[in-house]
C-alpha cells in the first residue's frame, strides 16, 4: 500500500479542482498547496508526483545499470514530479530537468512562468558503462542519447522507447492532460497528441544531468538548454556535432572552483558547443542583467575552497550563496536569465580562449 499525501489550506478553485484529482488517484499524486498562513504568494502553487511504472505499464528496470522502478527495500524508485504556478502569467513553456528532484528550483520556475517536471529515466550509468581506458570518443554520447530517446545508439545497453527520457516525458504530460490536471499541459502536447511539442520545451539539468540534456538537444530541436555546472565528457566529441538546436539557446552557469571548470571540461565543451559566438565568459558577480547577453557564466563567490561545494552552488540550494542579512539567493537573477532571457538577443562573438585545453588526456 503506498502512501499519499494531499495538504490544502484556503482552497482556491483550482486548489479544489487538484484536491478531487488527487482523491481519485491516491496511489499517483501528491499535490501540495500552500495557504495564507504560509505564504499567502504560494497559495495556488501546485507540486505534483506519480509513477513512472503507473502512467505507463510499459515501463520496465534494468538492474544491470542501476534504472529500477524499485529499489532493494520495495521503496518506489521511479516518482517524477510535475509544478506550475497558476497565480503567474504562463509563458508557454515546460522545462524538463534532467537530475535529482530540486523543489527549490521548481518554484523558481514556476514564479518565472514556467511549467516544469522531472521524469525517471537512466542517469546512473555513468560508473558501470563506457569504462574502457582509453574511452572511445563517441560512447558516452552515444550513451546519453539512448538514455534520452530510448533507442538503439549504443551496445553498451538495450533500453526500449517507453524508458527514454522523451518518452517517459511525453506520457507525463499526456497523462497530466487527459486527467484534466490544473495547468494546461496539452499546450505542450503536438497537433495529434502523439509526441511533446519540443518547440515549447526547455531541457535543463546539473552536472551529469546538463551533460545529457546538451548532447539531447544536439538530437532533438528544443527551445533552450540550461546547463548548470556542465556539459562535460572531456574525452568526448559529440559537442562539435551538428545541431538540431541552434547554438544561441545554450546557456550555462559554473563555478570557478568547481573541478569541471578548473580543468577546462566546461570551457571545452562551451566552445565545441559554439558559445563563444554569442560573447565572453561573464562573471555574474561582477557584472549585472543581461550579463551583455552571453551564454556563458561563472562565479567566483566564496566556497572557502570547496570543490563539492562549488560544484552543486550553482542551483538553489544549501550550497548556493545566500545574503548574510537576508538570506536570500544572491544568484536569483542569474537563474531567472538563464530560463527566460529572450534567445535572439545575443552578445558579440569572442575568439576562443587559447588557455581552454580541448586535447584532453586520459
Amino acid at each position: 500500500m503506498r502512501n499519499s499525501r494531499l495538504k490544502t489550506h484556503g482552497l482556491s478553485a483550482a486548489s479544489a479542482a487538484l484536491a478531487g484529482w488527487a482523491l481519485l488517484f491516491p496511489s499517483i499524486v501528491t499535490a501540495q498547496t500552500r495557504g495564507p498562513a504560509e505564504n499567502a504568494a504560494k497559495q495556488d502553487r501546485f507540486h505534483i508526483t506519480a509513477r513512472a511504472s503507473e502512467i505507463d505499464p510499459r515501463v520496465k528496470a534494468y538492474p544491470e545499470i542501476n534504472f529500477l522502478i524499485e529499489d532493494a527495500k520495495g521503496k518506489p524508485a521511479d516518482q517524477q514530479q510535475a509544478m506550475f504556478n497558476p497565480n503567474v502569467n504562463s509563458r508557454g513553456q515546460l522545462v524538463i530537468w534532467l537530475m535529482g528532484h530540486n523543489s527549490q528550483l521548481f518554484e523558481k520556475l514556476g514564479d518565472y512562468g514556467l511549467h516544469a517536471i522531472r521524469v525517471h529515466y537512466a542517469n546512473k550509468w555513468f560508473s558501470i558503462c563506457c569504462q574502457q581506458n582509453p574511452v572511445p570518443p563517441t560512447c558516452r554520447g552515444n550513451m546519453r542519447l539512448e538514455a534520452a530517446t530510448g533507442e538503439d545508439y549504443t551496445d553498451e545497453v538495450d533500453l526500449a522507447k517507453p524508458d527514454g527520457m522523451s518518452e517517459r516525458a511525453f506520457q507525463f504530460v499526456r497523462w497530466l492532460a487527459e486527467k484534466n490536471s490544473p495547468g494546461n499541459w496539452e499546450q505542450f502536447l503536438n497537433d495529434d497528441r502523439t509526441d511533446l511539442n519540443w518547440d515549447k520545451v526547455i531541457v535543463a539539468g546539473s552536472s551529469h544531468g546538463s551533460t545529457t540534456a546538451s548532447r539531447f538537444a544536439k538530437h532533438q530541436r528544443v527551445a533552450r538548454v540550461v546547463a548548470l555546472c556542465g556539459p562535460r565528457d572531456q574525452h568526448q566529441n559529440w559537442q562539435a556535432l551538428p545541431s538540431a538546436t541552434p547554438p544561441n539557446r545554450y546557456f550555462a552557469f559554473s563555478h570557478v572552483l568547481d573541478g569541471g571548470w578548473v580543468d577546462d571540461h566546461y570551457c571545452r565543451s562551451w566552445e565545441m558547443l559554439g558559445l563563444n559566438a554569442f560573447g565572453p565568459i561573464v562573471n555574474v558577480d561582477e557584472q549585472s542583467p543581461p550579463y551583455g547577453h552571453t551564454r556563458r557564466l561563472i562565479t567566483d563567490f566564496d566556497v572557502n575552497g570547496d570543490a563539492k561545494r562549488a560544484h552543486s552552488s550553482v542551483q538553489p540550494g544549501r550550497s548556493a550563496a545566500k545574503d548574510p542579512q537576508t538570506g536570500e539567493y544572491k544568484h536569483e537573477a542569474v537563474w531567472r536569465y538563464l530560463f527566460t532571457h529572450p534567445v535572439d538577443q545575443v552578445g558579440t562573438p569572442v575568439d576562443r580562449d587559447p588557455d581552454c585545453t580541448h586535447d584532453q588526456k586520459q
